[in-house]
């Protein structure tokens, strides 16, 4: 499963990344520098340059990543959405799957 969150500090960006793969809930997380977002927040469009948190779970691990983030997250509202990987490279499903997890660090 891929995560989709969105920061504006590159240094909250970092941390989320750092927590997520350090407390082996995530196999990866790769943060892309700036996307420009647009939305609607109490009322008013707002325009934001953010980073764009991928975050690299097995499925079954989605509540408890997605309780991490919110714990740690700067936002009042942060962005956590959860989509399923349908087909992806075999060797890097397994190393996902061996990367997460306790008894985990055997990522090659």
């Amino acid at each position: 499963m891929v995560v989709l969150s969105t920061v504006s500090k590159p240094e909250d960006a970092e941390r989320l990344a750092r927590e997520l793969v350090e407390g082996r809930l995530a196999a990866c997380v790769n943060v892309l520098p700036s996307v420009t977002s647009f939305y609607r927040w109490k009322g008013r469009l707002e325009r934001d340059e953010e980073r764009l948190l991928l975050i690299k779970i097995r499925e079954e691990d989605f509540e408890r990543v997605r309780e991490r983030v919110v714990a740690l997250h700067p936002y009042e509202v942060p962005e956590v959405i959860g989509l399923r990987i349908d087909r992806g490279h075999a060797p890097y499903l397994e190393w996902m799957d061996r990367s997460v997890g306790p008894g985990s660090g055997q990522g090659v």
